[in-house]
Order: structure tokens, then C-alpha cells, then sequence
């Protein structure tokens, strides 16, 4: 379990919300979406080491967490009611190679989707933010963090 003082707090309402690139350095995180979707990138090397615990309560919304290649979406604590899912794709894959983002809280008619790899850079580059930080890396002579903020210099 992750022991910090004051976790990140989110609260998407009728709105759709993307947090890309090194946006946090944190590790605990509180999410509340009512009637929206929230797109949360988890794969910055700004973020310590450790497991990331992510608190939430969904009510007809989406999360949508871009992680790295060797994370593992525990989920076991998580309640439906009604409808609702996680969806990841490499579920049942066993990882010990990277860190641990537990899911905990309920979702009512909700649902989280994990993007891992190529689908998670492909997902941060298809957003006005990419755009703009594309356009602002051109002029500084550097490279997008947005697509991919593991990617170290």
C-alpha cells in the first residue's frame, strides 16, 4: 500500500480530462468521474519507484491509465455496481518486472482501460496536448515527452 500524505485528486464532471507527459510525481492518486472520461499517464520516469495506488469512484465515466510494458493492474479491489469492467488486454500475463498499480474503490457503469506499449503511445499522440508539445519540442531543438515520457534524453 502506498503511505503518502496527499494523494493527486482528480474530479472529471461532464468533461473529458487528459493528463500526459511528466504531469505528477507522485505515486497515490484519487479519482472521481462523474458523466466524463479521464486519460491518466502513468509511464513517466519522474514518477518513483514503487507501487502506485489509484482510488476510485466511477459513475458512468471512463479511465483510461497509459502504463509501462511491464506493469501489473491489480484489481482485486474494486466493486461493480451495474455494469463495469477493467479492460486489459494482458490480464492474465504474469509480470515481476515492473511496478504495481492497484485499483481500489467502485465503479458504477463505468469502466478503466489499461493501455499498455504501442497502443499507449499511439493513444498520447492522437490529442491536441501531443500537438502542442510536438510544436513547442520543433522550436526548443528537443523531443516530445508527451508520446512517450519514458524516453529519457
Amino acid at each position: 500500500m502506498t503511505t503518502t500524505t496527499n494523494p493527486t485528486r482528480l474530479m472529471v464532471q461532464d468533461e473529458d480530462v487528459k493528463k500526459l507527459g511528466h504531469w505528477t510525481t507522485e505515486r497515490a492518486f484519487e479519482i472521481k468521474i462523474r458523466h466524463g472520461a479521464a486519460t491518466l499517464d502513468l509511464r513517466s520516469h519522474q514518477i518513483p519507484d514503487g507501487d502506485i495506488e489509484i482510488h476510485l469512484d466511477i459513475d458512468h465515466g471512463m479511465l483510461k491509465l497509459l502504463v509501462p510494458d511491464g506493469a501489473t493492474i491489480d484489481s482485486w479491489d474494486v466493486s461493480f455496481v451495474g455494469r463495469g469492467r477493467v479492460k486489459d488486454w494482458q490480464r492474465g500475463e504474469a509480470r515481476t518486472d515492473g511496478r504495481t498499480i492497484r485499483l481500489v474503490g467502485p465503479i458504477r457503469r463505468g469502466e478503466v482501460r489499461i493501455n499498455r506499449g504501442g497502443v499507449a503511445v499511439l493513444s498520447a499522440m492522437m490529442t491536441k496536448e501531443f500537438i502542442a508539445d510536438a510544436r513547442s519540442a520543433n522550436k526548443a531543438g528537443t523531443t516530445p515527452v508527451v508520446a512517450d515520457p519514458s524516453h529519457r534524453d
